[in-house]
């Protein structure tokens, strides 16, 4: 991958234009879908396969009339009046009768003195509620409708008497539609400051906003086209939002900080580009996969709203990726040599001041002296002293976390309602009427249904099934207790004690379902539990239990790919035990604001209670990648320092642990700038949702900026390396038998860099080249050779089996053990994309098929072809060959493997090609000198040593195995 990442950051930065005008043209795309194809959000929560849904299906079958949305308006009479004077009676009839006739989406509007209802006038008789339910969901009223409701209350409201109050309120205005806010921008500016200061230029620190920007305007017209497709929650975009802010600013940041730290160097800019989306870039795709991974992994709660959810954000993290690899790259490509910033301040000589003599001037003035010691960077003096009382940090930092994580334990779930609007709004102020003069269940009724159709007395039946729910505890009252129409659908209205967000809500709905089997013997019915509330329970519930499965999912999957990563044991263990950390004290700061109110005032929390029921696990997911990120920025530098220091290897263990302590200090300086720089971009982007963003968004929000803060400084930055430090060179060790199974993932750019080194061999214009060449499934250990453009060669000795493997080899299909190879002017493996691209092969298993499979090999530019097991062709097959052979460019250079070389050798001399080289792979001591020497050349002195066990001798030009 790092190698195909360095190309393309090559291509991109010689071609900047088509690379942004390519992204413009995607936007405006996007942009033009989002305009024609728009549907609108939408609020509406459903959660297949519960009692819940499954009641509100029922309903929409049998009941209409009440299985859609709703809508109340509370009236309060003025102090002093009841409100079944008439005065008010009067005004509210009317009201009522200019409702029902407002829409067609009105199925009915009933007076609070219909006699077919009760409840709806309070005990006090202070105050009366019109119910208005609606045919649909609250997406399917239009605005106009809503519009109709607010000034037939406003109608009302003057034609009351003074001093009472009217507010509309209901289902159909629980929620409210997220908006970006001015607040929003000051985390931008933040980060602009912290790239300032990090890049030291103002032009420089603008490109990573510029294509975080892109990115989110990109993502977010794409999920606005999407919702002509699918179901979109308003939360939605705001999510992919901040996070396609966040990781855009920070993706970009990781690549140009690399890049400017190059450039400083003298490294040309275009190679430095390279080598940075080489390097850099290859951590940026894997953190961003770890991303997206953990977001479509929502879909383990089985809500498909949140399915929809994680696949949105996940897409803006997509985005995010592809712009920073091509883009970053690009805007590179425009400013050319200008990235490196105002230079720092170097170090100044002074001039000495010695004693003064007997002509009274200073005996050493004009000479000059050096400067004291440059100060130490503050990442080092901060690293230096975690490390030298690790244990005493890391019990610090873990009891620390321990004691923010408490208020974790009081987190309650539920979906947001009206009551955590606004105060200023008209449905909070109906919703806290509402509870004032009815009670806080009044605002969240339970609907019980069931088929009565056997049922000879439909009425009688209801009307005993409402008694007997009377008498669950926490049932306030039946408001309604009635069949349909039809007679065969029973519904039973029932109006809890407690508020709809309220714990004992939920335990009231889970008591109803526990009688299912008792009233199903008495009453014949088949009950369920449904409403608004009872959906919002079942959803909450379905999240609480994914918690579990999707935690074990998140930290096993963050094991693997770290094991992938770091070849290492203790590393992924460290790094999934600060997660949970990190998560844990999340939740516990989420808890402290929002359950207990701390600050609640000041983060403008319109109301203490239950959070969204969606937060942990969109927090675990989301906080997942992200630590992810600084884990590895961090540590892999740390690797790459251990792995680079010959006392790592000493047999003596104080010898390795100095090294394993040096590379923690060392790779934690190399990189904490960065990591700050992108933890505090992160923090700030997240927490500017906070003061004024959406109810829903908040503890979200919130929850991500105390998250990120908490992982990126007191996890990242102290924890892990104290712990790597008490760890020391043990934090590196693997079992040998994991080693040898583990996939190998480039995401630090080692190819790159070996590229880099290597970028003189073999000094010549051979179109194969290899050294010290090792494959084990072939039997070879250390295979010199060469190919000249056009040559040819002729592989022979050992099994057919070791030929083959040799020759998939040299195609860029099987990668080899060790050793060097340049195959087609690319290095193997890194490059063997391109190698299969230039190279063809034939293999001959069917030999009716061997001629036209060179013909297709042949195709195109060509620079070699491979052929293995030309001995087992026939005659005439052997001439078709030959004949192709002799048709292909002069400049092909050919390679054919055979048992024994004589069918080779006619082929190639039947085709006019150059006499042969004919190697013998596995030399016998009978095998003739001339198959022993010719073409094949020692290692080349000095140069990158990618076999460090295999001898390079300048004397020895044998072919050995």
């Amino acid at each position: 991958m790092s190698t195909l990442l360095s190309s393309l950051g090559r291509w991109s930065f010689r071609h900047p234009w088509r690379v942004l005008v390519s992204w413009l043209i995607v936007l405006g795309i996007a942009g033009a879908g989002a305009l024609t194809l728009g549907a609108g959000t939408d609020n509406s929560f459903s959660i297949p396969g519960t009692e819940s849904q499954a009641g509100l299906e029922q309903l929409n079958r049998s009941f209409p009339a009440v299985s859609g949305t709703s809508a109340q308006i509370i009236v309060v009479a003025a102090d002093g009046d009841s409100i079944t004077d008439d005065p008010y009676r009067k005004d509210i009839e009317n009201a009522v009768d200019h409702l029902a006739d407002l829409d067609d989406s009105v199925l009915s509007a009933t007076s609070p003195y219909d006699e077919n209802v009760s409840g709806m006038i309070n005990d006090d008789k202070t105050a009366g509620i019109i119910r208005l339910q609606f045919d649909g969901q609250s997406t399917d009223v239009s605005e106009k409708t809503k519009d109709g409701l607010r000034s037939v209350v406003a109608d009302l409201s003057d034609e009351l008497p003074s001093g009472s109050q009217t507010a509309l309120g209901g289902d159909l205005f629980a929620t409210s539609i997220p908006g970006v806010t001015l607040t929003e921008a000051i985390g931008l500016l933040i980060a602009l400051l912290v790239l300032i200061v990090t890049f030291r230029s103002f032009v420089v620190a603008g490109l990573p906003l510029l294509t975080a920007v892109l990115g989110v305007g990109i993502s977010m017209a794409g999920i606005f086209a999407a919702t002509a497709f699918a179901s979109v929650s308003s939360t939605t975009p705001l999510l992919a939002l901040m996070l396609g802010l966040a990781v855009g600013i920070d993706y970009a940041l990781f690549i140009m900080a690399r890049h400017q730290d190059q450039v400083r160097e003298g490294v040309d800019p275009e190679e430095s580009a390279s080598r940075a989306v080489g390097t850099a870039g290859s951590a940026v795709v894997f953190a961003g996969i770890t991303v997206l991974i953990a977001l479509i992994g929502l879909g383990f709660a089985g809500i498909p709203f949140l399915t929809t959810m994680g696949i949105a954000a996940s897409a803006a993290v997509a985005v995010a990726v592809a712009i920073a690899v091509t883009l970053t790259p690009a805007l590179l490509g425009f400013m050319k040599g200008r990235v490196a910033g105002r230079p720092r301040k170097a170090p100044t000589l002074r001039r000495a001041q010695g004693p003064k003599t007997r002509d009274s001037q200073p005996e050493n003035e004009g000479k000059a002296t050096p400067a004291p010691a440059a100060r130490r960077r503050f990442s080092d003096r901060w690293v230096t002293g975690v490390t030298k009382h690790p244990i005493l940090v890391s019990l610090a930092v873990v009891i620390g976390l321990g004691i923010v994580a408490v208020p974790a334990l009081s987190l309650n779930l539920a979906l947001p309602n009206a009551g955590v609007l606004p105060k200023d709004s008209e449905a909070r102020q109906s919703y806290d009427l509402v509870g004032e003069q009815f009670g806080p269940g009044f605002n969240g009724p339970l609907i019980l249904t069931g088929s009565i159709v056997t049922s000879t007395d439909p009425l009688g039946l209801m009307e005993d099934l409402g008694d007997a729910v009377a008498k669950i505890d926490g049932v306030k009252e039946v408001a309604l207790s009635t069949p349909n129409e039809t007679a065969d659908t029973g519904i039973v209205q029932i109006i809890p004690e407690t508020a709809p967000d309220d714990p004992a809500t939920a335990d009231l709905v889970r008591e109803l379902r526990s009688h299912h089997d008792e009233w199903l013997k008495e009453f014949g019915i088949d009950l369920k539990v449904t409403g608004f509330t009872a959906v919002g329970i079942d959803i909450s519930d379905q999240l609480g239990n994914a918690l579990l499965p999707f935690g074990i999912f998140v930290i096993g999957l963050s094991l693997i790919l770290l094991t992938v990563v770091f070849r290492s044991i203790w590393v992924p263990v460290t790094a999934a035990a600060g997660y949970l950390l990190s998560i844990v004290a999340g939740f516990g700061i989420v808890g402290a604001v929002f359950e207990w109110g701390w600050f609640s005032d000041a983060l403008h929390v319109a109301k203490v209670g239950p959070i969204i029921s969606f937060m942990p696990i969109i927090l675990m997911g989301v906080l997942f990648g992200l630590a992810m990120d600084y884990q590895v920025f961090l540590v892999s530098r740390m690797r790459e320092d251990y792995v680079h220091d010959p006392d790592g290897k000493s047999p003596d263990r104080a010898t390795r642990r100095a090294a394993a302590l040096r590379a923690v200090r060392s790779g934690f300086t190399g990189s904490a700038k960065v990591v700050t720089a992108a933890g505090l971009i992160m923090f700030a982007v997240f927490v500017a949702f906070v003061p004024e963003g959406d109810s829903s968004l908040k503890p979200i929000a919130l929850g991500l900026a105390a998250g990120i803060a908490i992982d990126a400084f007191l996890v990242r930055m102290t924890l892990i390396p104290a712990l790597m430090a008490i760890l020391g060179e043990r934090a590196w060790q693997i079992p040998s038998w994991l080693e040898k199974i583990l996939p190998s993932v480039d995401i630090e750019g080692e190819a790159v860099e070996r590229e880099r080194h290597l970028s003189a061999w073999p000094g010549d214009d051979s179109v194969v080249a290899a050294d010290d060449l090792a494959l084990a499934d072939a039997g070879i250990e250390a295979l010199h050779l060469r190919v000249a453009q056009g040559g040819t060669a002729v592989l022979t000795g050992g099994a057919p089996g070791a030929l083959r493997v040799l020759a998939l080899t040299l195609a860029g299909r099987v990668t080899p053990d060790s050793g060097r190879l340049r195959v087609a002017s690319h290095l193997l493996p890194g490059r063997a994309a391109w190698v299969r691209a230039h190279v063809g092969v034939v293999l001959v298993s069917d030999a009716g098929a061997a001629a036209s499979d060179l013909s297709e090999a042949l195709r195109g530019r060509t620079a070699l072809v491979v052929i293995d097991g030309v001995d087992s062709l026939p005659a005439a097959e052997r001439d078709q060959l030959a004949a192709r052979l002799r048709d292909a460019d002069a400049a092909t250079a050919v390679v054919l493997t055979a048992a024994s070389p004589v069918s080779a050798l006619e082929i190639l001399a039947q085709a006019g090609r150059p006499t042969p080289d004919v190697i013998d792979v596995f030399p016998s001591a009978d095998t003739p000198a001339s198959r022993r020497h010719p073409a094949v050349l020692a290692s080349p002195a000095g140069g990158l040593d990618d076999n460090p066990g295999s001898a390079h001798s300048d004397e020895s030009s044998e072919v050995t195995a």
